[in-house]
């Protein structure tokens, strides 16, 4: 079973955050530069929501605003479903589909650890999927 762990192991831990009163011009030019499709809104240390590419589009492309005056803080998703290391990809996976989010923060022992992407989940169970088929061909065959 991979877990959130596993995939930080493997990605690493490095999570690009903003803050909410930041200007979401601001944010979208950090978005651009680490090429990431999503940033922690951290009010000093807590989490204070996310900003994704689809809070972009849908909360100021289509309303009207003004992406160097509008604040992270008037369009970030402030209801933040979170993980913690040991959930499994298939519990992350569940939760991404149940809420149609692709993005989850992870914590441990109420600090942030990291970030984990939906492209990260499926790439987890992709892996673990392939690996689970060469074992049972391995054992099919009679192969080491």
């Amino acid at each position: 079973m991979i877990t959130v762990r596993d995939i930080l192991r493997a990605k690493g831990n490095q999570i690009w955050s903003v803050s909410p009163d930041a200007t979401v011009f601001s944010a979208l030019e950090l978005m651009a530069e680490k090429n990431t499709g999503a940033l922690v809104a951290l009010d000093g240390e807590s989490l204070a929501g996310i900003f994704s590419e689809r809070d972009y589009a849908r909360k100021v492309i289509l309303k009207g605003k003004a992406s160097k005056e509008t604040s992270v803080r008037e369009i970030m998703t402030s209801e933040v479903t979170t993980v913690r290391p040991s959930q499994s990809v298939d519990e992350c996976m569940a939760l991404m589909t149940d809420k149609r989010i692709r993005h989850l923060p992870v914590f441990e022992e109420d600090k942030l650890v990291g970030l984990i992407s939906i492209g990260d989940v499926v790439k987890a169970v992709i892996s673990e999927r392939e690996f689970t088929i060469k074992q049972l061909e391995s054992y099919i065959t009679g192969g080491p």
